[in-house]
């Protein structure tokens, strides 16, 4: 049994590419469900969804018996890639992995070399399944990417993201490296908000010795602080993207994320 079987008989899924248009409406669905977007700002449209499974590209969805519990829309992209455009999943069941570990395959029996997605920087349970479970790294920090986003995650911040890279050829990454030696920059202050800290600039720049590691702090929960403080929050998104981005502007590599929700950062 491969691993994405396995990983498939533990969520309880049947993972397959789909084909029919009941199938891309369910997707439609499942997406409408985890997003809440507005009709002008869904994730894939069902025109996308049929254009890119007739064409070759990756429309995959995961079902517990008859109901689908998760899917996954790519396309083909430059360098050997897929470029995985919107993966959606029920949480804490393992869907999201499986899906993943089937995309993977794919793209081996294709000859494909690497998987690349975005992300929130924001979002820890995101940072540790990319970048520990699933041993990808982010390659470039994407500043408002998708411009104003209106759906019930996302709406009234900014859409910062990460690019992910998974080099599906090399095996799983390196999980976390050692983090101890490193220096903390940026952190969660008492009261939920960022804290620059270690001699971290007041712009946020992030100065060290060439190989040298520092500790990018996340908030707790940006979701609950979106609705509990969005300000709290919007002072998030500006600290990160001055720290985080701004050390891989300057040729930082983030080589991990810690169990404290800390991205692990080598200065260049």
């Amino acid at each position: 049994m491969s691993s994405q079987d396995e990983a498939a008989a533990v969520a309880g899924v049947v993972i397959r590419e789909l084909r029919e248009i009941g199938e891309f409406e369910q997707v439609y669905r499942l997406f409408d469900e985890i997003w809440h977007p507005r009709p002008t700002n869904v994730p894939v449209t069902l025109e996308l969804m049929v254009g890119f499974a007739r064409t070759g590209n990756y429309v995959a969805g995961a079902f517990s018996g008859k109901t689908m519990v998760g899917a996954s829309v790519g396309f083909l992209a430059r360098g050997r890639a897929l470029h995985s455009h919107v993966t959606g999943a029920v949480v804490g069941q393992g869907v999201g992995y499986a899906l993943k570990l089937h995309q993977r395959d794919w793209c081996l029996e294709r000859g494909l070399e690497k998987i690349t997605w975005t992300f929130d920087p924001l979002v820890r349970r995101n940072a540790r399944f990319n970048l520990v479970k699933l041993g990808a790294r982010p390659e470039a920090y994407l500043t408002d990417f998708y411009g104003v986003m209106a759906d019930a995650i996302n709406e009234g911040d900014a859409s910062d993201r990460l690019l992910a890279v998974w080099h599906i050829g090399e095996g799983r990454g390196e999980g976390c490296p050692e983090a101890s030696g490193a220096r903390p920059v940026l952190e969660e202050g008492a009261d939920g908000g960022p804290v620059l800290v270690g001699g971290a600039a007041p712009g946020g720049a992030v100065n060290g010795q060439p190989g040298a590691r520092v500790l990018v702090g996340t908030p707790r929960d940006v979701e609950r602080l979106r609705r509990a403080d969005p300000g709290a929050a919007k002072a998030w998104r500006a600290a990160v993207r001055e720290v985080l981005g701004g050390a891989m502007e300057a040729g930082g590599r983030v080589v991990g994320f810690t169990d404290r929700g800390e991205y692990v950062v080598s200065i260049n």
